[in-house]
């Protein structure tokens, strides 16, 4: 078995979050005091207990994804004899997952983790001002079909361009929102079955992001990245990438970039890679990967019992 392990993106936040692990795991516990401490805030509390609308913030949103995720894989290192860079090929991860990647193959702290996905939803929010952007999920389009779309929705003015390529299927185009009302318009010409507008605060992975893209190259600066124990599929060109200053620049551009997530899970067969393993996220990129290749082994983590199970057979 040739294991990929995959970290879910925005979108998978629920109130309950990681409760149920650190009720289990010491060691889980651990993780949220640590991303506590490092952000100031009382993170935890917020993940378990909501409101959900303050869950939903995009700065608090990114690093309570990451800080469940990473309890997963501290659970599983500490508790049941997890060796990252020995159980698994590489790492990926959707979006702002892939710094919760990078931080369980080592590259980065939890702490500069937390807090540079702190940073990254605060950018990320402020870099448009409310009502001026937005994204669209085009369901039912291949990436053709999305890109044509895009293409001609700004060829009179605005910003569109596709910023998920997710799934067969399900392919995310990001813009302002006249070009947005003007691709939904093209896209039922096409006979696209949905353009369906996504409740995002902001048009995330399109030039409009530049500013925070400037943003996260700053604070990027100021943090070390150290030698990865394994490589990680990266979002923005779906290839592997391993120097230290070659993923601060992919970061960079990820901010801004299309996320291909399709096309990394495709690479996946050709690397040798027959079993993703999702760490939290409730099946998520499970349910993508599913979409992609049928051919692929899938296990997601969540629950304890999940951990239990894939603990065992390491």
């Amino acid at each position: 078995m040739t294991r990929a392990f995959l970290f879910p993106g925005q979108g998978s936040q629920k109130v309950g979050m990681g409760k149920e692990l650190a009720d289990a795991f010491a060691s889980a516990r651990e993780v949220f005091q640590e991303v506590d401490d490092a952000l100031s805030q009382k993170l935890s509390k917020l993940m378990w207990e909501g409101p959900d609308e303050d869950l939903l913030l995009t700065e608090n949103a990114q690093p309570a994804i990451m800080a469940a995720s990473i309890a997963i894989v501290r659970v599983l290192e500490r508790d049941m004899g997890l060796d990252v860079a020995k159980h698994a090929y590489l790492v990926a991860g959707h979006s702002l997952g892939e710094y919760s990647a990078l931080c369980a193959v080592g590259a980065f702290t939890l702490a500069d983790t937390a807090r540079l996905l702190k940073i990254r939803g605060q950018a990320m929010q402020s870099a448009v001002p409310v009502g001026e952007g937005g994204m669209t999920a085009l369901i039912g389009a291949d990436i053709e079909q999305a890109e044509e779309v895009a293409e001609e929705a700004a060829s009179t003015g605005g910003i569109c361009v596709v910023a998920n390529d997710n799934a067969p299927g399900q392919v995310v185009i990001s813009g302002t929102l006249d070009a947005l009302a003007r691709a939904a318009e093209i896209a039922k010409a096409k006979g696209i079955k949905r353009a369906l507008p996504l409740a995002v605060s902001a048009p995330f992975h399109c030039p409009l992001m530049q500013p925070a893209a400037q943003r996260m190259a700053e604070a990027l600066a100021g943090v070390t990245i150290r030698p990865l124990s394994l490589p990680v599929l990266a979002n923005v060109t779906a290839k592997e990438a391993s120097d230290p200053d070659h993923v601060r620049r992919l970061l960079v551009e990820q901010v801004t970039g299309r996320v291909r997530w399709r096309e990394s899970i495709l690479a996946l067969r050709g690397l040798t890679v027959d079993t993703t393993v999702e760490f939290g996220g409730g099946k998520v990129l499970t349910g993508m990967v599913k979409r992609i290749d049928k051919e692929l082994a899938s296990i997601t983590l969540d629950s304890p019992a999940d951990l239990e199970a894939f603990g065992k057979g390491l």
